[in-house]
């Protein structure tokens, strides 16, 4: 009988939840820096605690100016596996800070030399759909093309697709697009992880996503999507022609077709996620008082298995078995 083996996403829901519960608490106060930095701070902790030799490929990056977590950053105890780690403790730290939903923390891991690293590129070009209509999508395909393969494979009209896009001028075409075919617009004002798997979920209200968004969000997503058995295309974006000679200079195909494969390699992908505010497609964090509730799902993609993770935490005891406070006014206001 074979002996199953470790699922590490079980192990990183420990991490995104950390990260939720201490971002959580700047839900609304205006301040992305510290929802961020206290997200960072409390997932890096956790991440350090897990048997692996992790390195990070998509981190908080150069984008973000990160002292912690940072591309290159080795995480874990230092033995087997070895393993890269894709980051976000925060996939909408603006949504955060102004108490809007759709807020999540996400973590991704891969076997060692499996993500693809998008180096200087900051943006990329994305289309995702869910496992039903998974082998239909082409990003070199008109948009209009796309949703009715889409409407098609799903056996509905067009005017029953609804597509997922980020709420940015650079949008308007392609929305004015969609609007003309008939189909619906999902507008999102960030996190487009969140947006993609949406396309996933059963009664996710979402069929695609389409549109230019970060590219470490798009390799962290692929992990996802991989798990889920959608699928997902990009194509690097550029935003002038620096970067574009930049790019051709370290080797980079500007017109390629990057799919699921050259995102992340392989079949054992390992995916954690815990909302921060209330979202679509996970609930954020409840303080209540004494225990602290979270929403996660934690996914493999070798098994298949996709599990929903309602937790309760008591931040008193966490507070004295960990580096983290996740109760900074309990004790003033308990004593």
């Amino acid at each position: 009988m074979a002996i199953p083996e470790r699922n590490l996403a079980l192990e990183l829901v420990r991490g995104t939840e950390a990260a939720a519960m201490a971002a959580g608490r700047w839900m609304g106060r205006g301040d992305k820096n510290e929802a961020d930095g206290a997200a960072v701070t409390a997932m890096r902790y956790m991440l350090n605690t897990i048997a692996m030799d992790g390195t990070v490929v998509i981190g908080e990056g150069e984008k973000d100016e990160a002292p912690m977590l940072f591309n290159g950053e080795r995480l874990g105890s230092g033995v087997s596996p070895e393993v890269d780690i894709a980051v976000d403790p925060i996939d909408g730290t603006r949504l955060t800070a102004m108490g809007l939903p759709g807020a999540i923390s996400v973590v991704a891991l891969s076997e060692k030399g499996t993500m693809y690293d998008p180096r200087n590129i900051f943006y990329m070009n994305k289309l995702a759909t869910g496992p039903d209509a998974a082998g239909v999508i082409d990003i070199e395909a008109p948009i209009e093309e796309n949703i009715k393969r889409v409407a098609k494979k799903k056996a509905k009209s067009v005017g029953d697709v609804t597509v997922v896009v980020l709420d940015r001028p650079r949008h308007d075409e392609i929305k004015s697009r969609i609007r003309q075919i008939g189909a619906r617009i999902k507008l999102i004002p960030d996190g487009d992880v969140a947006g993609a798997l949406l396309t996933c979920k059963e009664e996710g209200g979402a069929d695609l996503l389409v549109g230019i968004g970060g590219s470490p969000e798009a390799v962290i997503t692929a992990c996802a999507i991989k798990c889920l058995g959608g699928n997902m295309q990009c194509k690097l974006w550029v935003r002038d022609e620096k970067e574009a000679e930049e790019s051709r200079a370290m080797g980079l195909d500007l017109d390629a077709v990057l799919t699921l494969d050259d995102l992340v390699k392989g079949d054992n992908v390992f995916f954690a996620a815990t909302g921060v505010t209330d979202g679509d497609f996970l609930k954020g964090v409840r303080y209540e008082g004494r225990r602290i509730r979270t929403f996660s799902m934690v996914m493999r993609s070798k098994s298949g298995t996709v599990r929903y993770v309602e937790a309760i935490h008591h931040p008193k005891k966490l507070c004295t078995i960990s580096g983290i406070d996740y109760a900074p006014e309990y004790e003033a206001n308990h004593q």
